[in-house]
């Protein structure tokens, strides 16, 4: 849980004037052709006549420079043909592509609080031969194990495999240096888009988040289990999201160990309890208070969040901007976890704190463990929309790894979509926020209770036309909704949802602000554990190539199961309270409305 924040005795409160209601578009290309720069058609770099065989093995490393012939062709509309190639030059396929590694540079790591800046190579070897990628094959399903429950056996395994990877020459694209890389080039601004010189390669933030990290650890175990010969290798879970697993496992704090990292919050040794809410300061809580908050927490984001856009996050497309809004786990408890592991003593909250450092922590690939566990499990509750991704953009946009022959490989996010088609699954453990939905904090108040709050607020501080908001204070708007009293069959087939617009900040420092809806209470601030509890918006410190640039980006929070645990589904509008709990001051909102979301 975040730090508790005293309300001030006139909380700001601004109503807002209806917006328009269409959501934001699937496609965030509806205006592309006026913010990019068009592509030089004639361009032998960029366009190759040359048909490509997509299956091949190999390609030649100039490949890295161009799309192939069929996606240059789609993501110019169908240049042969083509209708409305004026108007959206990109509509029929734009994925990203694959970085170009020759024109790779370093990352700059900013901190805006202390005005320290340092240059960081974290650029991977080059490579003369690229591998286009092939699922493969196995006799069995490995399963990944909890950290918490593996045995002795096992313990050594890992750790030899650990101290084998570490003593690989730093060159080796394959060394553990070389690997905690691969997060600092694809995540701190070393890699721009392939054909956008100046639109930087984020993988976070965006419908990339989930398959990009999938394949980063697919590789990193391969190369685990291939250096101690052992191909049915699998590495460790770490399980935050239940009782068990909510403290650092105990392999990982052995001083002694490979497996341990020095750069850690010596407050957040075990037993301290992990607080997947976190704000950067210590909540007074009993463990019993913690395990709630959090069951809490991982209720609200696997089981609220029921299309692909909410939980994976927003389309990201060649050429767009960085960092279009992130799905429900990367926000939440995702980066709560990487924050509460990294190290405040450290300049940049080093190693976990920080996307540039969080490779070099060992911790780092058992925490994803458990988020690429998530996706899995997401996909299996209840829900006719609980799966991914159809669009092509998604399923054809590419990365760059090293595998465990130290061979450069193309991968597409269609070759990753089921771990089962690479040959993992994780260990069957216990699920017990399943069972921990949030409950009102003031049960029974029915419909019109919006309405009555928004009536009496009328009689506080109001200002109005005030966007952009800056959060330096407790804020409460008025937010008008369009349909009300939804069938079942019309909640199934659209999510209402609360769009946060514009969010800016400093991309080096960490964020938290909670989002409330309908909380009267300017006393006690609502938690996790209740339906009024909307969400969170978080930052992990990170840098873009120019560190001027602020992270803008958006949020959108699901608001149907909400509505109804609230009795409010008829309210013409809602009461959004924003809390500022971390970083106060330094975050502004452009807009917020309520929209509907059908994929």
């Amino acid at each position: 849980m975040g730090s508790t924040v005293n309300s001030p005795s006139t909380p700001i409160i601004i109503p807002s004037s209806p917006l328009q209601t269409s959501f934001i578009p699937k496609t965030s290309q509806l205006s592309i052709f006026k913010k990019k720069k068009p592509f030089n058609f004639a361009s032998k770099k960029l366009v190759s006549c040359k048909a490509s065989d997509r299956n091949q093995n190999n390609a030649d490393s100039s490949s890295l420079n161009r799309f192939d012939r069929r996606d240059i062709l789609l993501g110019l509309g169908g240049l042969y043909g083509a209708t409305n190639l004026v108007s959206d030059p990109f509509a029929s396929a734009a994925p990203i592509a694959a970085p170009d590694l020759s024109l790779c540079e370093n990352s700059t790591v900013t901190s805006s609080s202390s005005g320290t800046s340092i240059s960081v190579p974290c650029c991977p070897p080059k490579a003369t031969n690229i591998i286009d990628f092939k699922p493969p094959r196995f006799s069995n399903i490995r399963l990944r194990p909890a950290a918490h429950l593996v045995d002795a056996n096992y313990l050594e395994k890992f750790t030899k495999a650990m101290e084998l990877m570490k003593a690989l020459p730093d060159d080796d694209p394959r060394s553990f240096k070389q690997q905690a890389n691969v997060h600092c080039a694809y995540c701190n601004g070393a890699y721009d888009h392939v054909g956008f010189p100046d639109q930087q390669l984020q993988i976070h933030f965006s419908w990339l988040f989930f398959p990009f990290h999938r394949f980063y650890l697919y590789f990193y175990e391969r190369i685990l289990g291939k250096l101690i010969g052992d191909p049915n290798f699998v590495m460790p879970f770490w399980n935050w999201d239940s009782p068990p697993g909510m403290v650092i496992p105990d392999i990982y704090v052995d001083p002694t160990s490979p497996l341990y990292d020095e750069k850690r919050n010596v407050d957040h040794q075990p037993p301290k309890m992990l607080d997947l809410d976190y704000a950067g300061t210590e909540e007074l809580l009993s463990k019993r208070d913690q395990i709630k908050s959090n069951l809490s927490v991982m209720y609200r984001q696997m089981v609220t969040y029921k299309t692909p856009s909410l939980f994976h996050g927003a389309a990201y497309r060649a050429g767009d901007n960085p960092s279009p809004g992130m799905g429900s786990v990367e926000n939440n408890p995702h980066t709560a976890v990487h924050r509460w592991v990294g190290d405040k003593r450290e300049p940049f909250s080093e190693d976990m704190g920080n996307f540039y450092s969080a490779g070099r922590d060992p911790l780092f690939y058992a925490h994803h463990c458990n988020v690429d566990r998530l996706w899995n499990i997401w996909k299996s509750l209840p829900g006719k929309k609980r799966t991914d991704f159809t669009d092509t953009d998604w399923l054809d946009s590419s990365f760059l790894f090293y595998d465990d022959n130290a061979n450069l490989v193309r991968v597409k996010v269609r070759d990753c979509l089921n771990s089962r088609t690479l040959g993992y699954d994780y260990q069957k453990v216990n699920i017990p926020w399943l069972k921990n939905k949030p409950t009102p904090r003031r049960p029974g108040r029915g419909s019109g209770s919006g309405s009555a709050m928004a009536a009496e607020t009328n009689t506080k501080t109001v200002i109005r036309n005030a966007f952009p908001i800056v959060l330096d204070k407790l804020v409460r708007i008025e937010v008008p909704r369009t349909k009300k009293s939804r069938t079942k069959v019309e909640k199934e087939n659209e999510e209402e949802v609360l769009v946060l617009q514009n969010i800016r900040v400093d991309r080096d420092v960490a964020v938290k602000f909670d989002v409330y809806i309908n909380d009267e209470d300017d006393e006690t601030p609502t938690e996790p554990e209740d339906s009024e509890f909307a969400g969170s918006f978080t930052n992990i410190p990170h840098n873009h190539h120019n560190p001027a640039v602020k992270l803008d980006t958006n949020l959108t929070l699901p608001l149907s199961d909400l509505l109804e645990d609230l009795d409010i589904e008829r309210d013409d509008n809602i009461v959004v309270t924003l809390v500022p709990k971390e970083g106060k001051g330094l975050v502004s909102i452009g807009n917020i409305k309520i929209d509907f979301v059908r994929d």
